[in-house]
């Protein structure tokens, strides 16, 4: 588990690698000019003392929840449940789990085993514009 870790790590820093080389190939460029629709965020504004990045809050705690399906049942029903009962879920065997974090879904994905612990495998990661298009039904 250590190991899957460290390559994890290594993944990731590799990926943080690459974007800071892209990001600075960007910035190498000076004919492209930010749009002048967006406020500027430079030192005549009172926000500059303001960290530049975000790690104030990469501690916030949140909560990941990988839902297998849902149903309604009477309360009569429910109280009948007992040890060995089965729950029929609106979710289809075989389909893929929604990944929410606070209530919010933001991916999809499918159950893995490893070391005798279930996972998750993401497989579709929903688009900001997604997001907000579901938060309006």
């Amino acid at each position: 588990m250590a190991d899957e870790d460290e390559m994890a790590m290594d993944d990731w820093a590799a990926a943080l690698a690459e974007q800071e080389v892209a990001d600075a190939a960007a910035a190498e460029k000076p004919d492209i000019q930010a749009a002048d629709i967006f406020q500027r965020f430079d030192a005549s504004t009172p926000l500059s003392n303001a960290p530049s990045n975000i790690d104030m809050i990469l501690d916030i705690p949140v909560s990941l929840t990988v839902e297998l399906g849902r149903t309604k049942i009477a309360i009569r029903s429910l109280l009948q449940l007992a040890q060995g009962s089965v729950v029929e879920l609106d979710g289809m065997a075989g389909e893929p789990m929604d990944v929410l974090v606070n209530g919010c879904l933001i991916a999809q994905g499918e159950v893995v085993v490893v070391n005798d612990k279930f996972g998750i495998r993401l497989t579709d990661i929903i688009t900001p514009a997604e997001r907000i298009r579901r938060l309006h039904k």
